[in-house]
C-alpha cells in the first residue's frame, strides 16, 4: 500500500468486481454412505462458494473434483489432489463467512482466504447467509447475501409446456432412461460488487489487481469464457423482448376491457 493513502473518498468513480455465489452439489455414493463418517440420513455432498466468474460452474470438472477431494479428506483423512485456484481475482476480500443450518457443528463458517468455499453433506435443502467482508483499514462496508442451498435438480414434468398452460413439458420423459444417472446440480448466481466513492486505499487495492474483466465472446469450449459481453448483450436484448411482449399483452387487455364496456353500454339501452 503507497503511503499517504487514507480513507478519504474519492468523488465521482464507481468500480465493480464480478463473483459468483451459489452451490454445487453431488449425490454420494453408495461407497461414501457406507463410511462411518457419513451420517446415515445424509444424500448429498455439496459446496458453498463465493468466487470470481472465470469459473463456470457447470463445466468446470475442476469443482467437482474438489467437492469430492474434500470429502475424501473429511471422511477417509486421505490426502486430496491439488486443484488449479484461480480466484486470485477475489484479493480485494479480506474473509467471508457463511451461516449454515444451525444442526450442523460450527455452523458459522468464517474462510479467511481463497478458495472461499465450503464442503459438507447433507439431505437437506435451506437458506445459507453470506457475508463478505474486506480489509478494515479500506473503510467498506461488509456486504450480506443469501442463498438457498439447492440440492434436487427441477424435473422436466414440473415445466408447462407453455406460460399458463396446463400439463408438463413436451418431451418431459425422453430422458427417462437417465433419472437413476446421478447428476450434479448447480445452482450459483452471477453479481457485481459495487464501490461507489471508495476510499483512496480501496480504490488503489481494486486498481492493482486483475479486474476479472469479462471476454468479449463467450466460448462453449471454453468455461472460462461462459459470462461475456456478449451473453450481457444476448441477455438485455430478452429482457426488451419480454418487456414488448408484456406490452403488447397489455394494449391487447385494455383493447378487450373497452370492447367489454361498450358492449355493456350497447345492452344496458
Amino acid at each position: 500500500m503507497a503511503a499517504g493513502a487514507s480513507l478519504k473518498r474519492i468523488k465521482n468513480i464507481a468500480i465493480s468486481r464480478p463473483i459468483l455465489y451459489g452451490n454445487t452439489a453431488t449425490p454420494l455414493t453408495e461407497e461414501e454412505k457406507a463410511n462411518p463418517a457419513v451420517s446415515p440420513d445424509h444424500t448429498h455432498s455439496w459446496t458453498i462458494f463465493v468466487r470470481s466468474p472465470v469459473l463456470d460452474m457447470k463445466s468446470d470438472a475442476a469443482s467437482i473434483s474438489r467437492v469430492k477431494n474434500k470429502l475424501a479428506v473429511a471422511t477417509n483423512k486421505k490426502e486430496a489432489s491439488p486443484t488449479p485456484e484461480t480466484n486470485h481475482e477475489l484479493g480485494f476480500i479480506k474473509k467471508v463467512v457463511f451461516k449454515l443450518h444451525d444442526t450442523y457443528a460450527n455452523s458459522t463458517r468464517t474462510i479467511e482466504e481463497p478458495p472461499f468455499e465450503v464442503t459438507e453433506t447433507g439431505w437437506g435443502e435451506f437458506e445459507i447467509s453470506i457475508r463478505i467482508f474486506f480489509p478494515t483499514e479500506m473503510g467498506e462496508k461488509n456486504i450480506l447475501l443469501y442463498h438457498h442451498l439447492k440440492l434436487h435438480p427441477y424435473k422436466k414434468d414440473n415445466i408447462p409446456a407453455q406460460i399458463g398452460a396446463p400439463g408438463g413439458a413436451p418431451n418431459a420423459n425422453e430422458d427417462e432412461e437417465n433419472t437413476n444417472v446421478p447428476q450434479p446440480v448447480d445452482s450459483y448466481v452471477y453479481d457485481e460488487l459495487v464501490f461507489n466513492e471508495p476510499s483512496e486505499q480501496m480504490f488503489e487495492l481494486l486498481t492493482s489487481r486483475p479486474g476479472a474483466l469479462l471476454p468479449a465472446k463467450s466460448d462453449p469450449n471454453d468455461p472460462s469464457k461462459s459470462y461475456s459481453l456478449q451473453t450481457e448483450a444476448e441477455e438485455l436484448d430478452r429482457l426488451t423482448a419480454g418487456l414488448e411482449t408484456v406490452y403488447q399483452q397489455v394494449q391487447k387487455t385494455k383493447e378487450y376491457i373497452l370492447q367489454l364496456e361498450k358492449e355493456k353500454e350497447t345492452l344496458s339501452q
